[in-house]
């Protein structure tokens, strides 16, 4: 099937140039295949402990993830890649050591050096030729933003947490390309809104494009952890965005850098 009749026939963007180039994903990237595997067994366990009112409601239920060897391998090799650019090390293992990473980073880096740290470990992890080749094949399109959103649900579970696609309005047509995840792991675990902001959300935003050629706007909610990701959505600028709005918790031990406007 022409790719050009796929996307124009699913959803035409005015604001883009038509383009010749294919729309079928032709061949599986190895390196993100090397990522893909879903987190076996994540379970979710009460905790009996009483916790303090001005915590979020979401936090009355830590998620347990038993993670397979597999999602253990992803998991550290990013983690290496983000102590590579950081020349920070630890000896720790797993999320463990991806979490301290990002903690290390945020004590010392300003907002835009852990920005510009995050894109040279996404940068080591995908080769810029894979990256390239998926942008050659999946341009702009219905057809692209759609298999973006089952792709992240599919295979990025170990890094995110339980997600499902959702459907939104897109150029007045219905289409699947929203990531609803649950409860975000990383939110989870370090339990910061800044390391959400400047660790995650604003350098995968800006990887995810500049990279693969789709924008992103990632939407996460402080109440109950949870996150959206909109493929096909410019994310606002920084200073009109909600998140950069949303105090840090009164709980988190890190809310006194990088101009976060910190309550308690």
């Amino acid at each position: 099937m022409d790719a050009r009749f796929l996307c124009q026939t699913r959803s035409p963007v005015p604001s883009l140039p038509r383009q010749n180039r294919a729309c079928k994903l032709k061949h599986r990237s190895p390196a993100l295949a090397f990522l893909t595997r879903r987190a076996d067994n994540v379970l979710i366990q009460e905790k009996k402990a009483s916790l303090p009112t001005d915590k979020l409601a979401g936090l009355t239920k830590k998620t347990v993830y038993n993670d397979s060897w597999l999602a253990r391998l992803a998991i550290n090799y990013l983690s290496q890649r983000f102590q590579d650019a950081t020349g920070m090390r630890n000896s720790k293992r797993d999320y463990e050591s991806l979490t301290q990473t990002a903690t290390d980073a945020w004590r010392k880096f300003s907002p835009t050096e852990q920005h510009e740290l995050v894109l040279q470990s996404l940068n080591r992890a995908i080769p810029a030729m894979i990256s390239n080749l998926v942008k050659i094949m999946l341009p702009q399109c219905t057809f692209t933003r759609e298999y973006f959103a089952a792709f992240t649900t599919l295979f990025f579970v170990w890094l995110v947490g339980p997600c499902e696609v959702r459907e939104s309005d897109f150029n007045g047509r219905k289409e699947k390309n929203v990531v609803h995840i649950k409860k975000c792991r990383f939110l989870e675990a370090t339990d910061c809104v800044g390391m959400c902001t400047n660790l995650c959300k604003v350098p995968s935003q800006t990887f995810i494009k500049h990279s693969f050629g789709i924008p992103v706007d990632m939407v996460p909610d402080f109440d109950d952890m949870s996150c959206e990701m909109i493929y096909g959505q410019e994310p606002p600028k920084i200073t009109e965005d909600p998140a950069f709005k949303q105090p840090c918790y009164k709980l988190c031990k890190e809310n006194r850098k990088h101009g976060m406007q910190c309550s308690g």
